[in-house]
């Protein structure tokens, strides 16, 4: 992959073979993502992603920054799911500081954290369908994501880039009015993916353009290090929020869909069905929000509320120091990991000690998804390509870090 080996090599005698290049701008690329394609007549013979167009050194910019700094450069990394990034990160941080985050902050992330997942799944389902030619399904997708956007910006300031979660905690108490709104969005979302469903489930070209269409085992999704939907789809039944609970996903019940074909429908059917379990969940959260602080009790690490940074000297001191010099982290190393829509979204962070992290590695799942498109594509007709880059729910940041 990469650049080490650009083009494929056409041996003597193959000449009735010919190298095609989709990308690096193809629309049915999802991003900045170029494939080599060796095709013979219609039939891929082989197939190889060349990454590294978007790359931004990501992993080395959040070296020089303080380990608040950070935050905002996690929702760059994925720009459909930045919540979740967010909370990988913290996550992290907070491992090596030992902090205890209170109840309220917990769910709060876990309400976003799906409610992220929603949206990033209708992005998904509504491009991939337009891919494969179904145009009203990106429209719908579209509507109710402009909804959650909405919601986003209400709870953080910001539709996208929300780097609302902070180490600690979240930055701010949702305002007035906004679970009601959250309550309404989930209540009316079923009906929406009855409309998706009613769209594709059993439609024929769809189903003719997915079922038994870039299969991938499951022991090859195990040993190419497949992550979230795409390895479930394949019958591997693993889900970090069940399995490996982080903030306070053991309180909550839902089902992790799983199947066994293996192929673009099984993908599909995987990711539309946990649409329907993380709505749940956000109605679980809703229903059960605690009560509380929504930031850890920890003064040289989350700044103060304003009013008491107006009203006591020792907080404007601590806002004061957290601001300017940033707060120190024991020396260690640490990785924690998170369901990310696309998979197991880790963060490993080195600290020595200081303000800024030592070393920051990202294991992101997109990266990991993408080495199995080679081993689903062979053998399959060129237009079978689109919909396999689409099955895999790819993002190309989350790639080239």
């Amino acid at each position: 992959m990469a650049h080490m080996n650009p083009t494929p090599v056409l041996e003597a005698g193959q000449d009735k073979t010919m190298v095609l290049n989709m990308g690096p701008q193809h629309p049915s690329t999802h991003g900045v993502l170029r494939l080599l394609l060796e095709i013979d007549g219609e039939t891929i013979v082989r197939i190889m992603p060349d990454i590294g167009y978007l790359h931004t050194g990501i992993e080395k910019t959040c070296e020089a920054k303080f380990y608040q700094q950070v935050v905002p450069m996690t929702d760059r990394i994925d720009y459909l799911c930045p919540m979740t990034n967010n909370l990988a990160y913290v996550l992290a941080v907070e491992k090596l500081l030992g902090l205890e985050i209170p109840e309220r902050a917990q769910w709060i992330r876990v309400l976003c954290n799906e409610l992220t997942r929603i949206n990033s799944h209708l992005v998904w389902l509504g491009t991939g369908a337009m891919d494969l030619g179904a145009m009203t399904v990106f429209l719908y997708c579209f509507r109710e994501r402009e909804e959650l956007l909405k919601l986003f910006e209400a709870v953080a300031g910001q539709r996208m880039m929300t780097s609302y979660f902070r180490v600690g905690g979240v930055s701010l108490e949702p305002p007035l009015g906004w679970f009601d709104r959250v309550k309404k969005f989930a209540d009316t979302f079923p009906s929406k993916m009855d409309e998706y469903e009613g769209l594709l489930t059993q439609n024929p070209i769809f189903v003719m353009r997915t079922k038994g269409v870039a299969k991938i085992t499951k022991e090859d999704a195990l040993a190419l290090g497949a992550s979230g939907p795409t390895l479930r789809g394949s019958g591997i039944d693993f889900d970090l929020r069940r399995d490996m609970p982080y903030s306070g996903y053991d309180k909550f019940k839902f089902n992790v869909p799983v199947k066994t074909e293996g192929d673009v429908y099984a993908r599909y059917q995987c990711r539309i069905a946990e649409l329907r379990e993380s709505c749940k969940i956000v109605q679980q959260a809703l229903a059960g929000m605690p009560e509380g602080s929504i930031k850890a009790d920890a003064p040289k690490v989350v700044l103060p509320d304003r009013e008491k940074m107006k009203t006591q000297m020792e907080s404007l001191i601590y806002h004061f120091k957290i601001v300017t010099e940033g707060f120190t982290v024991p020396p260690g190393e640490v990785y924690s990991a998170i369901e990310s829509p696309r998979g197991e979204m880790g963060y490993y962070i080195v600290s020595d000690g200081t303000a800024k992290p030592y070393r920051v590695h990202m294991r992101s799942p997109s990266f990991a998804n993408l080495q199995m498109l080679p081993s689903m594509c062979t053998g399959q007709l060129l237009a079978d390509v689109v919909a396999a880059i689409g099955s895999i729910d790819i993002v190309l940041g989350d790639c080239d870090r």
